[in-house]
């Protein structure tokens, strides 16, 4: 492997069982669906032990991006090789068929209920299929207290006092640590988050696991410590529009944590930063990335 340079990687889905999942990932992705039950989850990218991406092409097919990074970290990683002990950016597509519970992340000030080598978890969406009916819900009504939250668990009410709207595709959506949010609906987002896997339920609205035959647990008290109350109401954000020549250039999202541009247009582009690792996600249609004099095809649904 140390006689092998990186090229233009890409990785294999990784399809997540989810009560609230449906079928929309066989249009969207080229990998077909497992079983005949529902899939709320596909990790197109990710850099953790229970859901490790594995390269889908050339050389290095089938090695992890794991093992990648103990190999070619500085390759791999550029300026920030040092910085991240993973690579810190999951990406996933979400099939929201039914509503996710109602869930909090927590924020970095929240250091007693984040588990070893966990961090806080901002993440945001970019909303690829929606309906008439479909929700997002993002942040809390004004006026929401600590107090009147947790009466609201007790009466089954917690809707009552989030703020939502009625999504399209190709709105973009962002959610701050401690946030709290869902959606669903039949509504399928592209989501980039911090690599953090904590979540915690506030409201489940009786879901009922076709699995266990039994409702799934909640952790109301530790998503009422997260919730970031002075953040209000969170959600939609307007595109940045940086260029519209060669192709239309969009900036969506730009964090501390990290950067997402949307392009779009038929006409040959530049790829990629000097020192920064990059990812190209294709939401839709098809194209073709060269790269040392060799084409690599990337097709609907691939990174």
């Amino acid at each position: 492997m140390s006689q092998i340079s990186l090229y233009p990687l890409r990785f294999a889905p990784i399809y997540e069982y989810r009560l609230w999942g449906g079928r929309r990932f066989a249009d969207l992705l080229s990998a077909p669906l497992p079983g005949d039950g529902p899939i709320g989850e596909a990790w197109i990218l990710s850099d953790r032990d229970d859901h490790m991406s594995h390269v889908a092409n050339g050389p290095l097919n089938g090695r992890t991006i794991g093992e990648l990074r103990e190999q070619f970290s500085e390759e791999l990683m550029g300026n920030l090789a040092h910085h991240f002990r993973r690579f810190p950016l999951p990406l996933k597509f979400l099939d929201a068929h039914e509503m996710l519970s109602v869930q909090v992340h927590p924020t970095a000030a929240n250091t007693d209920l984040l588990p070893a080598g966990e961090t806080a978890k901002t993440e945001a969406w970019v909303v690829l299929e929606a309906t008439t009916t479909s929700r997002i819900y993002s942040g809390l009504e004004p006026g929401t207290t600590p107090e009147n939250q947790r009466q609201a668990v007790t009466k089954g009410t917690v809707a009552d006092s989030l703020a939502y709207f009625t999504p399209k595709p190709g709105d973009s959506v962002f959610i701050p640590a401690g946030t709290v949010h869902t959606l669903g609906d039949d509504v399928v987002v592209f989501e980039i988050q911090q690599n953090s896997d904590v979540t915690f339920r506030l409201y489940d609205w009786g879901h009922v696991d076709s699995k266990t035959g039994k409702p799934r647990d909640l952790e109301v008290d530790q998503a009422l410590a997260c919730i970031d109350y002075k953040n209000g109401s969170a959600g939609l954000v307007s595109p940045m529009i940086e260029a519209r020549t060669p192709v239309d250039r969009e900036r969506l999202f730009n964090c501390e944590f990290f950067r997402l541009w949307r392009l779009h247009g038929e006409l040959p582009f530049t790829a990629g930063a000097k020192g920064e690792p990059r990812m190209l996600v294709c939401l839709e249609g098809a194209g073709q990335l060269e790269h040392s004099g060799s084409t690599y095809v990337i097709g609907k649904g691939e990174v």
